[in-house]
């Protein structure tokens, strides 16, 4: 009996996130033809994230190839996305109420440094130490506009229970999902942990939970949402 080698696990799990990725990208951009158009917008940033993720696992596999991902690999994926996500929060919240332009500014500043700074500590540009409470401050901003600031007042008063139940899920993934990151960056950073691939595994598998997951979702409460308000338009 034949006995083959151990499969790379890595390589499996960089392949998995990439094509996942790219269906969930053609989902997304086919989706913005079933949408209502002020939805468009928030597809569209969700297909952006997936594709930005898409080209950064295909970069890392090749990468992986030699043995090691470098950092950085991570970390420019992660500075486009993450605030790309943010900002279909924003809209998200936009298309059953008003918020204000200095919010959005706000998200998109604090996300980007939020990345910034963790690549900066477990780079060895910063102390490590203060560059992880600073991403965690940050990432706490970030949820709490999310658990009790202007967009969740506002997605709560639409009274549109597919946003609802939508948000409630979007929340929870950038809370419990989005922890695998700063998790991943105290273990490297304090932990002494030399990163044999696992932590790239976890980080791939996080990927189905934080961008595809997270698009399925904004395109489910886009579609749940038209018969509702279309019937209002009609009423009005």
């Amino acid at each position: 009996m034949t006995v083959f080698a151990t499969p790379d696990l890595t390589a499996a799990s960089y392949s998995a996130a990439l094509f996942g990725l790219i269906a969930t990208s053609v989902l997304l951009l086919m989706g913005t033809a079933w949408t209502r158009g002020h939805w468009k917008l928030v597809i569209t940033l969700c297909a952006c994230s997936t594709i930005v993720g898409a080209i950064a696992s295909f970069e890392a596999r090749a990468a992986w190839s030699s043995g090691a991902v470098p950092i950085v690999y991570h970390y420019v994926g992660w500075v486009i996305s993450m605030p790309i996500q943010v900002l279909a929060l924003f809209f998200f919240a936009r298309t059953v109420g008003e918020v204000s332009v200095g919010l959005f500014w706000r998200l998109l500043v604090v996300s980007v440094l939020m990345i910034f700074f963790r690549y900066l500590g477990e780079a060895g540009y910063m102390n490590a130490t203060l560059a992880f409470l600073i991403g965690l401050i940050f990432w706490l901003y970030i949820l709490g506009e999310l658990f009790f600031g202007r967009m969740d007042a506002v997605i709560t008063a639409s009274l549109q229970k597919p946003v609802i139940r939508s948000y409630f899920w979007l929340r929870l993934i950038v809370t419990v999902g989005w922890a695998i990151y700063p998790l991943g960056n105290f273990i490297t950073s304090f932990g002494g942990y030399d990163d044999g691939g696992a932590l790239s595994v976890a980080y791939n598998l996080a990927d189905f939970l934080n961008r595809m997951a997270f698009g399925a979702a904004m395109l489910s409460a886009a579609m749940l949402a038209a018969p509702s308000e279309r019937s209002a338009a009609e009423q009005g």
